[in-house]
């Protein structure tokens, strides 16, 4: 089965998280949460403290598919400024895995150069942190191996995509109508 791992910053933005967690597992994806800050209880940008299933340090990632940033603010900076986590995410990029970050995260890739030459969306008001991106339209763009989204608005969105790359989209359209259905 494939991984995805999703990092926890404190100020991370609650609801995209537990969305696209919830999405991805949805499609039979294995999802391990990893909190970024040295502990597991990681406060979300509204004040819901969420447990992650592991520390940063403590894990391993050679197994996963794919790494996914959750936005919100301080969230996304707390994200960038944790070096540990910019050489996997580079490490990935260089294996030709798959990279996710929804709202103010994609700053994280632009910072890195990763997006140069891709379309990439952002929450309004970040599109200069994308740096040499072509700043899209769509609430959800995937550019080769990184997708990026626009918001809690297209959590769902971003969730069902990222199933749909990676699961195919027979359980994609399983997932998108239970959904629907619940």
């Amino acid at each position: 089965m494939k991984k995805c791992y999703v990092f926890l910053a404190e100020g991370f933005e609650e609801t995209e998280a537990i969305t696209i967690i919830d999405v991805l597992r949805r499609g039979q994806l294995i999802v391990d949460i990893v909190s970024i800050t040295g502990k597991k209880e990681v406060t979300g940008a509204h004040g819901i403290k969420v447990l992650a299933e592991k520390l940063f340090e403590d894990t391993s990632y050679e197994d996963g598919s794919m790494l996914i940033l959750p936005g919100g603010m301080p969230g996304s900076n707390n994200l960038n400024s944790h070096s540990g986590l910019k050489k996997l995410i580079q490490s990935y990029d260089e294996s030709g895995k798959y990279l996710g970050a929804i709202c103010a995260a994609p700053l994280v890739f632009g910072g890195l150069g990763l997006l140069k030459g891709k379309e990439a969306i952002c929450y309004p008001g970040f599109e200069d942190k994308l740096v040499g991106a072509t700043i899209s339209d769509k609430n959800t763009v995937f550019a080769g191996k990184v997708i990026t989204s626009k918001g809690i608005i297209s959590a769902v969105e971003f969730g069902l995509a990222i199933v749909k790359e990676l699961q195919g989209g027979e359980i994609c359209r399983n997932v998108a109508d239970g959904l629907l259905v619940e």
